[in-house]
């Protein structure tokens, strides 16, 4: 992979320019995007063969460090303070220098350090989402606070309290205090970071209250137990939430657990459920021919992304590459490995935080969720579907369609109601029911709430992953349930207080893939 992305290398190297459509930040950002997401690759790398260089990582991604923060070069990158998505790749600059001091900060002329310091710290005193970018702002100043650099100890206690309010039961996070925002950034991100941060940074007693970094391995380790069975058996990690194109990044809290010693999972099962979404991709096409990771998922699909999405971005995958950081004689890499729960038997279990009933089947080896609790939105709010968050079912074998008729008229995995120009409603904001287990071996969820008609707006603003604003009309009400036993399905429909306008009742199943 880092091979393939040096023939698109800038001649002074700060920058990667890969081939495909540009984000809506431009060319400049992408190529700083491009750089920064191959660099966590190259620097785990670095960091699990103790600093053995025999590609010359160092000499590459040290001179694109020497031009991109040299304001006077044609190569210099914009600024965080500057750019908004400068702030996230600021993040993947920092904790590599910091993992791979000796071998590439340490080595630096004193000019490069300044001005990379000096780059670095126009994060300080701005404002951050209260997403999971709180901890690329974490990141960047526990760098230049060990380097000697401009640091706010305000910042990081601030961001930490975020982190704090995105806590959810069962060790998930959810991606927006205010939201039902749940899928993978919980795993990539909100686990990555936390525990990263605390094994590479002086933090202990300084930044962190006492029992906090605890919390977040109990976090972790809790969020595992379901993590490892949300795993299909072909490797397929669940096709739900935003940025998909980042792929195996979803095996990032499986290596944050090897690399921080933390939970119950066998490192063999950790590893089998790491390198098996790995194998997924490598398996189906991506990387592609030409060695490179597309806008996409096995193969080129830009309708995938989301608009802050370049050519650049899906290099995120690397952080499911973390286990390269791990030396070979690490136990994730020489134990046995061990069958995932779905290889095992057949499941069915409640995911509490995200409102979820999770269900493996051994014979065909795929996992489904029905999903009643998760829409990227509030309750009460009347926006329509977002297609990979607000469906009752998704997996690892399917994926709701992300464009055409469908994504305005919900066809599949939707209860809705029809008007007589086949117009659809949508379920954001439904209000999540009960969840839990009955006798015989039933397992059950329920939700339900208004459902309304949504005409979008013709200026939604940008793609993020929430569903789509415009003028909604309540339609009516719908309950639905759904009723589990024995790998078996039941879903209850109630329908109250129905509008005039509305002509029938549609329940859709699962979409089928074409080539």
């Amino acid at each position: 992979m880092l091979g393939a992305v040096d023939r698109h290398r800038s001649p002074l190297g700060a920058r990667i320019d890969l081939p495909g459509p540009p984000s809506r930040y431009g060319r400049d950002s992408d190529g700083l995007e491009g750089y920064a997401r191959t660099l966590l690759l190259a620097g785990f790398r670095l960091v699990g063969e103790r600093g053995a260089d025999p590609t010359g990582l160092v000499e590459r991604y040290a001179a694109g460090l020497a031009a991109g923060t040299d304001p006077t070069s044609p190569e210099a990158w914009p600024r965080p303070d500057q750019l908004g998505q400068a702030k996230v790749e600021a993040a993947s600059v920092a904790l590599i220098l910091q993992l791979t001091r000796p071998w590439l900060w340490d080595l630096l002329d004193d000019g490069v350090r300044q001005r990379t310091v000096e780059w670095l710290a126009t994060v300080v005193g701005q404002p951050y989402p209260p997403i999971n970018w709180v901890w690329f702002r974490v990141v960047v100043e526990s760098f230049l606070r060990e380097v000697g650099g401009p640091w706010s100890a305000r910042d990081i206690a601030d961001d930490l309290a975020v982190h704090a309010r995105l806590r959810r039961p069962g060790g998930w996070l959810t991606d927006g205090a205010e939201q039902r925002a749940y899928d993978h950034y919980t795993g990539w991100a909100l686990h990555l970071y936390p525990l990263l941060w605390a094994r590479s940074f002086d933090v202990t007693g300084s930044l962190v209250e006492p029992g906090t970094v605890a919390t977040w391995e109990a976090d972790l380790a809790r969020y595992l137990d379901d993590a490892v069975h949300l795993v299909g058996a072909d490797g397929s990690p669940l096709l739900q939430g935003r940025s998909l194109i980042y792929r195996f990044a979803a095996a990032a809290p499986l290596w944050t657990a090897a690399y921080a010693g933390v939970g119950d999972q066998p490192p063999g099962l950790l590893r089998r459920a790491a390198s098996g979404i790995l194998r997924h991709f490598h398996d189906r096409g991506a990387p592609d021919a030409d060695g490179l990771l597309g806008l996409g998922w096995h193969h080129p699909w830009p309708a995938m992304k989301q608009d802050y999405s370049g050519p650049g971005s899906p290099y995120w995958a690397a952080k499911g590459m973390l286990g390269l950081a791990l030396p070979a004689e690490h136990p994730v890499w020489t134990a046995v490995e061990r069958q995932l729960p779905v290889e095992r038997g057949d499941f069915a279990r409640i995911v509490e935080a995200p409102g979820w009933l999770a269900v493996g089947r051994r014979r065909t080896g795929v996992v489904t969720v029905l999903n009643h609790g998760t829409d990227h939105a509030a309750p009460g709010d009347t926006v329509a579907d977002a297609p990979l968050y607000a469906r009752l079912g998704y997996s690892t074998a399917t994926v709701p369609p992300l464009v055409g008729a469908g994504v305005d008229d919900p066809v599949d995995n939707a209860v809705v109601l029809l008007d007589a120009a086949g117009r659809a409603t949508h379920r954001t904001g439904f209000t999540a029911g009960p969840r839990g287990t009955a006798p015989g071996g039933v397992v059950f969820a329920v939700s339900g709430g208004p459902v309304h008609w949504v005409a979008p707006a013709p200026e939604a603003g940008p793609d993020h992953g929430s569903g789509r604003a415009g003028e909604a009309t309540v339609a009516g009400r719908l309950t639905v349930a759904s009723v589990l036993r024995d790998g078996h399905e039941l879903r209850l429909v109630r329908v109250e207080f129905v509008d005039p306008a509305v002509v029938a009742l549609r329940l859709g199943g699962w979409p089928l893939a074409a080539e």
